[in-house]
């Protein structure tokens, strides 16, 4: 059946702005139950079991070997070099159609029917399970570009940082209250009667079903939009959004302060991810390791901390939002990256204490919903009307497929020296370089010149839509 569409104008409806913040809530479930926490290892111990005989090795590609231990993270590579490769394409398309929330649709579905059939797995499918790790993930990234295409859609640019703030934060909130949940069934598994293993099956399955389930709140409510620019007699999709990516790359030529800005993003949010990424080997090795305990010991802290992440970035997501509001979107993301920098020096020289690594949790977790809410926010202002599927594609290459320097540079050090203190440290490089890039970068003027305006312009303007 055919959606009947709205005007191009129609934004800042508080019914669709809902909606399309309960995405955020829905999406993720992924990101924290099977990413950050019950995934990896859980895939991992199912290779290693299916590779009992085999001395670890679980099949080859001519003289590369795939073990147990490497399985999990070969199949994350994977499934960013086919985010990179495919996730400009999907946005040029969607720029040419009226299918965005569609497209949205679809890939949501089908990473939450990939999530959901995580709970068959055994170890007789422990390829299958990489496979559905790889859609799912694939999945999750094409979705989050139309998700993020809709804002400009659904906001006029005075209404971007709450609105994105307040999105990171639902989102937050429903990652973090699942993942309780799940944590607790795995904990008292065996006193209810169930093993571990089904306990964090039951946990894969239930981000897969809120994941999914939750998504209609946003599709029930976000509206189609004709797009600004039609499909050209004789086009087919496919080969529109080759043309279309080309010109993506042409147009950032000419707005040459976006792509500055876009640059900034890639070396901060770099950081921002590695740490995020490292942080749990990091306290390990410092914390327990170091002082003679195991790494088992530091399970059990880890998964608290994360979970503490989780519900104190929900308030720093709204609390950064009222920074942008006093001092501006930039420099509200200029405090936070100098905050972020503050902690990698207080890593390096103060930490010694799991007090003190419950303080560092919560002073990263106030300025980690905030720095990637309105670098969000800053960057969809920055984007010509009608491409904002094509131009969130390629934000979310920048996020996605650079984030192997970070981990390069961590490990390099580490290696050089045998020091993770000072391998945390060289990560203040990526903060400093996107920090300066950030500075010199003159954010109104490439508002300016990708056809847009600035916060306080739009609030001189009539409304454009009621609630």
């Amino acid at each position: 059946m055919t959606e009947l569409t709205v005007p191009s104008a129609d934004k800042n409806n508080r019914r669709e702005v809902f909606g399309w913040m309960m995405y955020d809530w829905a999406n993720s479930a992924f990101t924290t139950t099977v990413i950050a926490a019950l995934f990896g290892p859980y895939l991992n111990a199912l290779a290693t079991t299916a590779t009992e005989t085999t001395n670890g090795l679980l099949f080859s590609l001519g003289a590369y070997k795939v073990t147990a231990d490497s399985f999990y993270p070969l199949c994350v590579s994977l499934s960013v070099i086919l985010q990179v490769i495919f996730l400009p394409i999907l946005g040029a398309i969607a720029d040419f159609t009226h299918l965005k929330k569609r497209m949205m649709a679809f890939f949501c579905f089908l990473g939450a029917i990939a999530t959901c059939l995580f709970f068959f797995l055994t170890t007789n499918t422990v390829l299958l399970g990489g496979l559905l790790f790889v859609v799912s993930n694939l999945a999750f990234g094409a979705s989050i570009v139309f998700y993020n295409a809709f804002l400009n859609e659904i906001t006029t640019e005075d209404q971007r940082d709450k609105v994105s703030s307040r999105g990171f934060a639902l989102g937050y909130i429903g990652g973090g209250l699942l993942l309780a949940l799940n944590l607790a069934l795995v904990t008292l598994a065996e006193k209810i009667g169930i093993t571990v293993s089904m306990a964090v099956r039951i946990s894969l399955l239930s981000a897969g079903i809120w994941w999914g389930g939750f998504a209609m709140f946003a599709f029930k409510r976000l509206k189609v939009r004709q797009p600004s620019e039609q499909l050209p007699e004789g086009e087919r999709l496919l080969t529109v959004g080759f043309k279309q990516l080309r010109q993506t790359f042409r147009e950032l030529r000419r707005l040459p302060r976006t792509l500055q800005y876009l640059v900034a993003y890639l070396f901060f949010n770099d950081g921002i991810q590695t740490v995020i990424a490292i942080s749990a080997v990091f306290l390990t090795n410092e914390l327990f390791i170091a002082n003679g305990k195991s790494a088992d010991d530091a399970q059990q802290f880890l998964l608290g901390l994360v979970l503490m992440i989780q519900f104190v970035a929900f308030a720093g997501a709204l609390g950064f939002e009222r920074v942008a509001r006093w001092l501006g979107t930039k420099q509200a993301i200029i405090v936070s990256l100098v905050i972020w920098s503050a902690v990698i020096i207080y890593a390096y020289l103060g930490l010694h204490s799991i007090l003190q690594a419950w303080i560092m949790g919560a002073v990263i977790a106030l300025v980690l919903g905030g720095s990637q809410a309105l670098s969000r926010a800053l960057f969809s202002r920055m984007i010509p009307a009608g491409r904002e599927a094509a131009f969130f594609g390629l934000y979310e290459v920048s996020e996605r497929g650079t984030s192997w320097i970070g981990p390069f540079v961590f490990g390099s050090v580490l290696a050089a020296t045998g020091s993770y203190r000072q391998a945390i440290l060289s990560l203040i490089a990526l903060f400093v370089i996107g920090l300066v890039l950030l500075l010199i970068t003159d954010t109104d003027r490439a508002i300016h010149e990708a056809g847009n305006l600035l916060p306080e312009e739009v609030e001189d303007q009539p409304a454009i839509a009621s609630a």
